[in-house]
């Protein structure tokens, strides 16, 4: 945890409401992209971000500082979510992930080529990969996103998921395969 952190968190749990903004302040962008990428509804996304600091702030004094403050913040965000979801008997929705990064990581030559064949192309591949990713069991999805997308190591991702790294990296390596399997059938030449 950064010593930053680290001061704040402490201020925080002997009562110092302003630590707790700022650290609202310096995550709050972080946890609602997250919650974006797993609720389709941006207004509910807000609502749930907002949930997930309340939590957070009633728990601060459980908080023991064995992982990153931001790591601890995105395990309840997700479980926030989760809580959700089952609360309202919803299937986990579609991702809203970063096309742009998305298409970086698929065809990265696409981005220079803007002929309109190659804007409609990287168009038409973006929606497949998004569908790919939809299709995937929201264990293996949530995974995908906080490793490829948000960019979180897969120690964060154990923590933040309460499970082993083995079955972090088993995960990813299913989902990954899924989605290359999908994008295949997509890019095969038709004969």
């Amino acid at each position: 945890m950064s010593e930053g952190d680290k001061i704040l968190v402490d201020r925080a749990i002997k009562g110092d409401q302003k630590a707790f903004e700022i650290l609202v302040r310096r995550y709050q962008g972080k946890i609602a992209a997250v919650i974006s990428r797993l609720i389709y509804d941006p207004d509910k996304a807000r609502d749930l971000t907002q949930e997930a600091f309340i939590k957070a702030y009633r728990a601060l004094g459980s908080f023991r500082g064995d992982a990153a403050f931001y790591t601890w913040l995105y395990r309840i965000a997700i479980n926030t979510v989760k809580n959700y979801q089952i609360s309202s008997n919803r299937i986990p929705l579609e991702n809203n992930i970063d096309i742009d990064a998305a298409a970086d990581l698929v065809v990265p030559q696409l981005r220079d080529n803007n002929t309109p064949e190659k804007l409609v192309l990287r168009e038409e591949m973006l929606k497949k990969l998004e569908n790919a990713l939809d299709t995937l069991p929201e264990s293996m999805r949530s995974v995908i996103i906080m490793r490829d997308v948000s960019g979180h190591s897969y120690e964060e991702i154990a923590k933040a998921l309460d499970c082993p790294i083995g079955t972090v990296r088993s995960r990813i390596y299913r989902a990954r395969q899924q989605i290359v399997e999908e994008m295949q059938k997509y890019l095969k030449p038709s004969t």
